[in-house]
């Protein structure tokens, strides 16, 4: 009985601090593309579904352009509600995302669906080539490489298929391009 007392407080203490440790990774940073929803409480003609562009902006009545790509809900809240502090007292803002549209990577060369792939959430390498219907039979195994901005890294998928060495399964970012030669 004192043993079962003793896991269950253990699970009291440890568990919370798992669970934020996993919330904090989980936050989904907008993108370009995607679709979000604004609402003001109480202020039926604020509310709008707006893109965010390619520039990474959105604009919103009274507030005008701002910045939103690589931020996440809750900081656009925070940074439309104080610019609408000029013209109501206290503003209540929420922001959902509707369609994540800008969560996308591409799988380019000789893969058997070359194109782009939504990303529904974290994903890694082996996971968009399995996406991507496989590696064609003429693929260059060995050159597999992801483009990110102006950075390349390159991908040992023989190690990956064999279980040897996984460090090279990156998590992909929206944008990254996974070109198999």
């Amino acid at each position: 009985m004192l043993r079962l007392l003793l896991s269950a407080l253990c699970a009291l203490v440890v568990w919370p601090s798992i669970t934020s440790a996993n919330e904090k990774n989980s936050v989904y940073l907008l993108n370009r593309g995607d679709v979000i929803v604004i609402t003001v409480w109480r202020e039926e003609t604020l509310k709008e579904e707006v893109h965010v562009l390619p520039d990474g902006s959105i604009t919103f009545p009274l507030v005008g352009r701002v910045e939103v790509a690589g931020l996440d809900s809750t900081a656009v809240e925070k940074v439309i509600a104080k610019k609408l502090e000029a013209f109501i007292p206290d503003p209540n803002v929420s922001v959902v995302v509707r369609d994540p549209k800008g969560n996308i990577v591409y799988a380019q060369g000789k893969v058997l669906k070359p194109g782009s792939v939504q990303l529904a959430g974290p994903t890694a390498v082996l996971q968009v080539l399995s996406m991507a219907g496989g590696l064609d039979k003429f693929a260059d195994k060995d050159a597999i490489k992801i483009v990110r901005n102006k950075q390349v890294l390159p991908v040992h998928y023989s190690d990956l298929i064999s279980g040897r060495d996984m460090s090279t399964n990156y998590e992909l970012q929206a944008g990254d391009t996974l070109v198999v030669p």
